[in-house]
């Protein structure tokens, strides 16, 4: 298992681009956000911040590093609406706490960086954490590697789109689905955007 507080003190964050993912800020370009939005794997919090901007109620960001939490807590120190825990989502999101209280989950490198024998557990505890008909939005790192790389290492891990669907049809109805016109650099070409909906 990836020591995620490591790669944050030693800097090793190439996931972390400094600014919000692309294709969340072109959705959020014509949908409004409103109600409880969960950030699983928030990192330093630049998507929760676009969320909050946009007009969500409240953001709340959760990483399992405790550095990512400080650092995620001071970027956001100064937007309204947000907080970000410390916290395992295949536990946390079954809590009291957490589960049936958020509207929309909001997925980015979360899902590609759990290894892929916990991609169930990561669908159970997203649908825990969601009110009945709440949604799953992400953007989801398909290839994330270069021609040379050796594809069975991760993270990132990447995913085959009809795994993909087949893993999210056990708690989640597809309600729309598109491959984003804008990515980070690097990027392009290897992500797909999918909006769900939570299973009664």
């Amino acid at each position: 298992m990836t020591d995620w507080q490591n790669q944050y003190a030693t800097g090793q964050t190439p996931w972390d681009r400094g600014a919000p993912a692309p294709a969340l800020l072109n959705y959020l370009a014509t949908h409004p956000v409103t109600g409880r939005v969960l950030v699983p794997g928030c990192g330093t919090g630049q998507d929760v911040k676009a969320l909050a901007q946009a007009g969500a109620a409240e953001v709340t960001g959760l990483d399992l590093a405790p550095l990512a939490v400080e650092r995620a807590q001071q970027f956001l120190a100064d937007t309204p609406h947000t907080q970000v825990l410390l916290g395992d989502l295949f536990t946390v999101c079954h809590t009291p706490s957490l589960a049936g209280q958020f509207d929309l989950v909001w997925e980015h490198t979360c899902y590609c960086a759990i290894p892929p024998g916990r991609r169930e557990d990561y669908v159970s505890a997203v649908a825990a954490a969601l009110k009945p008909g709440g949604h799953l939005l992400g953007v989801f790192f398909l290839n994330p590697w270069d021609e040379l790389e050796d594809q069975t290492q991760g993270p990132p891990f990447g995913t085959g789109l009809d795994e993909l669907r087949q893993m999210m049809e056990t708690r989640f109805r597809l309600v729309e689905a598109w491959h984003p016109d804008v990515a980070y650099p690097g990027r392009e070409g290897k992500e797909w955007c999918g909006l769900f909906e939570k299973k009664d």
